[in-house]
């Protein structure tokens, strides 16, 4: 059935009432004794106080539902921003006099109407408490406006499916956002939690505090993975990019100190997800995938994949191998899981296989859109977001460790993200093509660290195992 808010008073109303008209159906919630409530604190407290909360709870006019309630409220908000330091609060007589200049006293019900609503309470010390219900009757008639919305673009859709569903969920979060106040406080606050990370910090010998990489001379430099930051691991093909990414979520959803692993979704754009876990199974269980791909399969070896069967199994772990998918979907498939699962790491492979919402825009205007919709991804579900990233070919025709600079197709990936991490050959690999260190085809890289919005900038010497697609810390005696 439509609902339908009625705007219409009859004749005999008061100000202060709301009468359904004939045609209507249902009235939107409201509360007209609790806005008066609310009303009457604001006139009755002289010290400004209510109206100085009701500011930090962000209470607007539009919040009340009455349309003499909204007039009234509006003029005590004016009164109060005119208001100079030391003067008293509006009350009923200013108030008053400030309405019949603007010529809108008869408006709200004249003089007698206000003395009304200042003789319904005695204390303003109910304010918190009218504010409360006059914030949530608000609220749901936002929801049920939003509803609206929503069934009207059903009919008349103006754009595609899912920038109409990205807008969808912008519109219900922004009713979230504005719900919840963000007041500023005062610094000694900040100060004592500080000093409680420190001692933290301290206590626990400097352990990190986000998700482990899996690789621990990276956790020094970065103190792990951090809700609301976006990590870039960029690289040229073949170096091991989804290797490392891999490596990342193996460590987040079965850490090595044992207890319970970070939810984590893994989108794969390149590769199917069967692929993926048999490069998870041969990683953790550290088994060449050449055996298994020849069929020959040793006991020590076929014990080790079913153990990691078993683990992985169990490990918190989505895979979306969606092959053509755009960032608005994206970040909808993200949001839809983490309303579930409550996830501790996103990782995407790689940037520039997601599309644009307009294929019309030059590419490197595309690469932007997505790069700031996975930052804002990262800062909404306050998670980290690991994306892959191809590099230029420069380095490479330079012979050179690669730049931050040589991140392809767009610079604003090098503004957004928090981390970026380069992985290259080592400064002797580049000059002799890289040479194996092994019969494993264990060869040495390089993890640069290239920038670091909360530490510092450095690099890490790994080990990449072709054979099983593992890094691990290189060290000059393997024995």
């Amino acid at each position: 059935m439509p609902i339908e808010r009625s705007k219409n008073f009859e004749k005999k109303a008061r100000p202060g009432e709301v009468t359904p008209a004939a045609d209507a159906i249902r009235v939107e919630p409201n509360n007209p004794d609790a806005e008066r409530g609310l009303i009457a604190s604001c006139l009755l407290d002289t010290t400004g106080d209510v109206l100085t909360e009701c500011a930090s709870q962000k209470v607007r006019w539009d919040y009340f539902y009455v349309p003499a309630h909204q007039v009234i409220y509006n003029a005590l908000m004016e009164l109060y921003g005119q208001r100079k330091a030391g003067a008293p609060a509006p009350n009923d007589m200013i108030l008053a006099n400030y309405l019949q200049e603007k010529g809108k006293l008869e408006e709200v019900g004249g003089m007698g109407y206000l003395m009304e609503i200042v003789n319904r309470v005695e204390t303003p010390a109910h304010a918190q408490y009218w504010i409360g219900i006059v914030r949530e009757k608000y609220f749901y008639r936002q929801l049920i406006e939003t509803s609206r919305w929503v069934i009207e673009r059903c009919y008349q859709p103006e754009e595609g499916l899912d920038a109409y569903i990205d807008k969808v969920e912008k519109k219900v979060l922004e009713i979230s956002q504005d719900r919840i106040s963000e007041d500023a406080e005062p610094l000694k606050h900040s100060v004592q939690r500080a000093a409680s990370l420190i001692e933290t910090i301290r206590k626990n010998k400097g352990a990190i505090q986000g998700v482990s990489s899996g690789i621990p001379d990276l956790d020094k430099l970065t103190f792990g993975f951090k809700g609301g930051e976006m990590i870039v691991v960029a690289a040229r093909p073949g170096m091991g990019k989804t290797a490392i990414a891999l490596n990342f979520a193996e460590a987040a959803v079965l850490p090595r100190g044992g207890g319970p692993g970070k939810p984590t979704l893994f989108f794969s754009l390149e590769m199917p997800s069967e692929q993926l876990a048999m490069r998870m199974l041969c990683a953790y269980a550290r088994v060449e995938s050449q055996k298994i791909r020849d069929g020959f399969i040793p006991a020590d070896d076929d014990r080790a994949l079913g153990e990691a069967a078993v683990a992985l199994g169990k490990a918190p772990m989505w895979i979306d191998a969606s092959s053509a998918v755009n960032i608005l979907e994206l970040r909808a498939k993200a949001r839809r899981l983490h309303a579930r699962e409550q996830l501790g790491l996103i990782v995407v492979d790689y940037l520039q296989l997601i599309y644009g919402t307009d294929n019309t825009l030059p590419r490197e205007q595309q690469v932007a859109e997505i790069s700031r919709g996975l930052k804002a991804l990262s800062k909404e579900l306050n998670v980290p977001v690991v994306v892959l990233a191809q590099l230029n070919r420069e380095s490479e025709k330079e012979k050179r460790q690669p730049r931050i600079s040589d991140l392809r197709e767009s610079g604003s990936i090098e503004q957004d993200a928090d981390v970026v991490l380069l992985l290259s050959k080592t400064r002797e690999g580049i000059k002799d093509e890289g040479g194996e260190l092994d019969e494993n085809h264990a060869v040495r890289r390089e993890l640069i660290v290239a920038k670091n919005r909360n530490g510092p900038v450095g690099w890490v010497d790994i080990v990449f195992n072709k054979k099983i697609t593992r890094f691990d810390l290189y060290s000059p005696n393997p024995s």
